[in-house]
């Protein structure tokens, strides 16, 4: 049961953005998904509250520091991926959850304060890999991409990255209006109406390249009971 977590400390990163459609992407190829949403403003919880029932999506509002360990322990025997959305701030909530992942996900749209907000984070993993010997395996999601920004110059950021050992997914969250429009429909991609939200086929493409790009990068572990029923 994998915990992979969205943390940058600069808030409109596209944190939130990334742990939905990852979430939804992860339910959709059938794997039971809880989210723990410790943001405080509570996007994901509103979008859940609009949605109705969803498929293989459960979430959990109101995460503090005292709560979350608590969460996934209840919740592990249930769920095949725990996705975490933290607030854009560096506090003992953000350390917390760090802790407890698998995975680091951390956001960055092209802009220096997001670019700090993310340092922040790889500071922390470092800390915590060089005083305490806990290494968390980490990327950056590049997030609200222009849809118009040439492969070149995202290879070039890339490239940037790699230099400082900074591990960069391959797939960018594209800027399309399905990924904001989703948060006041609620459900999920598939079930928006395409005469309604433009470019939907892409944002859908985008989102299944993203979930596919993690689930090879943060594979499901089969349970005991899992690998006897195999």
């Amino acid at each position: 049961m994998p915990v992979i977590t969205f943390a940058n400390t600069k808030g409109g990163a596209g944190k939130t953005t990334a742990a939905l459609i990852l979430a939804t992407e992860l339910a959709r190829n059938g794997a039971r998904v809880t989210i723990l949403d410790a943001d405080p403003q509570h996007w994901i919880s509103h979008w859940h509250d609009i949605s109705g029932k969803v498929a293989n999506v459960e979430v959990i509002s109101y995460v503090t520091m005292a709560s979350i360990q608590g969460h996934i322990s209840e919740n592990r025997a249930k769920t095949d991926y725990f996705i975490i959305d933290l607030a854009g701030a560096r506090n003992t909530l953000m350390a917390t959850a760090i802790g407890l992942s698998d995975h680091v996900m951390i956001p960055i749209q092209g802009c220096a304060m997001d670019a700090k907000g993310g340092a922040q984070v790889l500071e922390l993993l470092g800390y915590l890999e060089d005083k305490a010997g806990i290494r968390i395996n980490h990327s950056v999601v590049l997030t609200r991409v222009n849809s118009l920004v040439t492969t070149r110059a995202l290879q070039m950021v890339k490239q940037l990255l790699a230099e400082r050992s900074v591990p960069v997914l391959d797939t960018p969250i594209i800027e399309r209006a399905a990924f904001r429009d989703i948060f006041d429909c609620g459900g999920t991609l598939q079930t928006m109406d395409p005469n309604r939200v433009s470019n939907l086929d892409k944002a859908c493409e985008n989102a299944r390249a993203f979930g596919d790009e993690v689930r090879r990068l943060v594979p499901l572990r089969l349970t005991r009971s899992m690998r006897r029923a195999a």
